[in-house]
């Protein structure tokens, strides 16, 4: 597997997918629906298993001494690792935002999400989508990608038009608060977490069966 992981990061993954990763910084940018950032960096893992299968990689991979499920859970660890990446380097930023810059006016008086615990379990949920939908719907053909993308696309914003509307509501206010509700926020992130682990390993159990069913 490790070699396998080796081969994913240095081989198949393109640059712009680590290029993408620079979205995080959308974090600071005030004003501005900055969930969205989330979904570059999908579009960055969307782009490494695109020009994957236009070189035919899977077939190369999967006449390695491997089973097919390796091949599987490579492809797999291999976004959930640059999910992470992103998930961190936001996580970061929203500690300069919630510490240095808290005071800074224009995150003051943002009307837009402000980068607390919550916006971090957002961005899990938003990853939760595009596992769950992008990345298990390409292992049931193990070639079809457009479909799954543009699914997960469409769910992935209108998960941020949810939580672009929760912190307006009466009583919700506290989700965009760097100084109250912080319990809660943190109870969002936690279950955030869980319901991401769960998606992910649930979807690549499932991408494993498929996968072993299909004649290359």
């Amino acid at each position: 597997m490790k070699k396998l992981l080796h081969k994913e990061f240095c081989f198949t993954a393109l640059p712009l997918t680590y290029l993408f990763l620079l979205f995080a910084f959308m974090t600071w940018i005030p004003g501005y629906p900055i969930l969205v950032g989330a979904f570059f960096a999908c579009l960055g893992i969307f782009q490494s298993f695109l020009s994957a299968r236009e070189q035919n990689d899977l077939l190369y991979t999967v006449l390695m001494p491997i089973s097919k499920a390796d091949a599987v859970k490579a492809r797999y660890l291999f976004a959930i690792c640059i999910e992470m990446i992103y998930v961190i380097l936001c996580a970061i930023l929203t500690a300069f935002r919630m510490t240095v810059w808290k005071d800074v006016p224009a995150y003051v008086n943002n009307p837009m999400m402000n980068a607390d615990p919550a916006y971090l379990g957002y961005i899990l949920l938003l990853f939760a989508a595009f596992n769950g939908i992008f990345i298990r719907g390409y292992w049931k053909t193990a070639y079809a990608l457009g479909k799954p993308f543009l699914i997960s696309g469409i769910v992935i914003f209108l998960l941020v038009g949810i939580a672009e509307t929760l912190h307006h509501l009466p009583g919700m206010t506290f989700l965009n608060s760097s100084t109250e509700g912080q319990g809660m926020q943190y109870l969002i992130l936690g279950g955030s977490l869980l319901i991401y682990a769960a998606v992910s390993y649930l979807s690549m159990k499932a991408s494993c069966r498929d996968f072993e069913k299909i004649d290359l």
